[in-house]
């Protein structure tokens, strides 16, 4: 879940570093933490908060342009490998001699786990456990409405249409379906991301369907390709028009803004009861 690698001389615990986030999820949980005027350089695809838009850009989350990196001077780089080819970042970084993190949450409470993480490593302890708390507050919440509910909706979440990637059971959103009032049609699946077909969605035939392609923006997918594929009329969530276009930024990050994704989620379910 977490790689510490920061040396003595990265930690002030005055609470005034200087923070390189190199991962749009970390750069929100950052945000969350209230700490974000401690930041001075983020991945080219962190856009949360407005606050940090004007920040120096360090490249894509893959290909982390890391001499540009060393010359802002970080005392404390928030790295992450939440995302298969990030590995590269960590080398170039260790080669750099920079002090880091690596965050690599899988789960709700890994993300929690992580504000801990973060406050320590700025040096707020005492803020990364109190923020940590409300979002297990929150969650735990949502908990206790969703063990009331009966015959919860099946949800297909598609993170990639051609080859189609769901996320399974290790995954966060296999969580948040639950807590909204749900279920991942792929939960019984025995890890984070799977790889399927059509004929397979088919054959579980969920009672929505949730888009939300990685790294697209929702203005930029059409549902109604969704109901050309071979078989996929016959779908309860098609035939009840039940396709929900909803933001990526806010259901593929493993970053607190998971709990705006889940308000949203859990509003939108509750209409169709």
């Amino acid at each position: 879940m977490k790689e510490n690698e920061t040396s003595e001389d990265s930690e002030n615990r005055g609470g005034i570093i200087r923070i390189v986030s190199i991962c749009p999820s970390n750069t929100e949980i950052v945000a969350y933490l209230g700490l974000e005027e401690l930041l001075i350089g983020v991945d080219n695809y962190s856009d949360y908060p407005e606050s940090i838009l004007d920040l120096p850009r360090l490249g894509p989350d893959l290909s982390i342009d890391i001499e540009k990196t060393a010359d802002l001077k970080p005392d404390l780089v928030l790295a992450s490998l939440s995302v298969p080819g990030m590995e590269k970042n960590i080398e170039g970084l260790k080669e750099r001699n920079l002090p880091y993190i690596v965050l690599n949450p899988q789960s709700l409470e890994e993300i929690a786990e992580d504000l801990i993480t973060v406050g320590e490593a700025a040096g707020r302890p005492e803020l990364g456990a109190r923020k940590s708390n409300e979002f297990l507050a929150e969650i735990q919440q949502y908990k206790k409405e969703a063990l009331q509910k009966n015959n919860p909706p099946s949800l297909y979440w598609e993170w990639w249409p051609k080859p189609i990637f769901t996320p399974g059971g290790k995954n966060w959103l296999t969580e948040i379906s639950v807590l909204a009032g749900g279920t991942n049609i792929f939960a019984s699946a025995n890890e984070a991301s799977v790889q399927t077909d059509w004929d397979d969605v088919k054959q579980r035939d969920p009672d929505h369907i949730c888009m939300v392609w990685v790294g697209v923006k929702e203005e930029k997918m059409n549902p109604e390709l969704l109901k050309k594929r071979p078989g996929w009329k016959e779908l309860s969530a098609i035939k009840n028009n039940q396709i929900h276009v909803l933001e990526e930024s806010l259901y593929c990050r493993p970053s607190p803004r998971l709990l705006e994704g889940l308000r949203k989620l859990k509003t939108l379910l509750d209409q169709y009861e």
